[in-house]
């Protein structure tokens, strides 16, 4: 029993009789939209057998059609790269202007928190001393870190997302983790999210390498032990 949704498509004979003669009197048609041509399913009288041609057509319909899969994702990623550029650029202009310790840990804080869509921002700073390495529980815990060039981004150690989000840490997936460095202190800032997707490790880092750079340059003029915990 065929249901009403199982039901073929009604032909419309007029109208395909429309499209016919149209055709019949533009037979260049095609050449001006082979766009629309590369949709189309043309059958070949070749009985049970697929014709070789319908065979290369089908392969070449799902390797375009792999290709505009690909092109979305392309786009995508750079229409995200280029909003986080500007909210980059955003960002560094409001930090210009401060001087102040506590307001520029909560203008970082706030930005971070509203604009790049986290749900947990900390940044903790360590004295440049080897001693702190093996005395300090926090510094041992980010030693290795601390040598890193760039970013890191992807899942947190449940321990190290104690560490720097307290109580945020149960609802943190995943996390970026930039490396900061001035001539005094070295440190990190954590940005956490609840989205498993939003840091993947593989995601790129030179946007935040960049901001890495700016909030260490706009360090060395004040004094900042922490920021993003109570």
């Amino acid at each position: 029993m065929i249901t009403q949704a199982e039901q073929p498509e009604t032909r419309d004979e007029a109208l395909e009789a429309t499209v016919a003669a149209y055709l019949q009197r533009h037979p260049d048609f095609f050449e001006h939209h082979p766009e629309i041509l590369i949709t189309l399913r043309i059958p070949h009288p070749t009985g049970d057998a697929v014709s070789l041609i319908e065979r290369q057509v089908r392969a070449l319909r799902q390797e375009l059609d792999t290709e505009r899969q690909r092109l979305g994702q392309l786009i995508a990623r750079a229409r995200e790269y280029e909003s986080l550029s500007t909210r980059l650029h955003a960002l560094v202009l409001r930090l210009i202007a401060i001087n102040d310790p506590e307001q520029l840990c909560e203008r970082l804080r706030e930005t971070l928190l509203q604009e790049f869509r986290a749900d947990a921002v900390t940044l903790r700073l360590f004295p440049l001393d080897p001693e702190a390495a093996t005395t300090d529980p926090l510094t041992a815990a980010f030693k290795d870190f601390l040598a890193r060039k760039h970013a890191l981004c992807g899942p947190l150690d449940a321990d190290k997302a104690e560490v720097l989000f307290g109580e945020a840490a149960a609802s943190v997936r995943t996390a970026a983790l930039v490396p900061i460095r001035t001539a005094e202190r070295s440190g990190v800032l954590a940005i956490g999210s609840s989205d498993p997707e939003r840091f993947r490790p593989e995601l790129g880092t030179d946007l935040l390498d960049r901001l890495g750079e700016i909030i260490a340059h706009k360090l060395s003029a004040v004094t900042i032990e922490r920021c993003g915990r109570d």
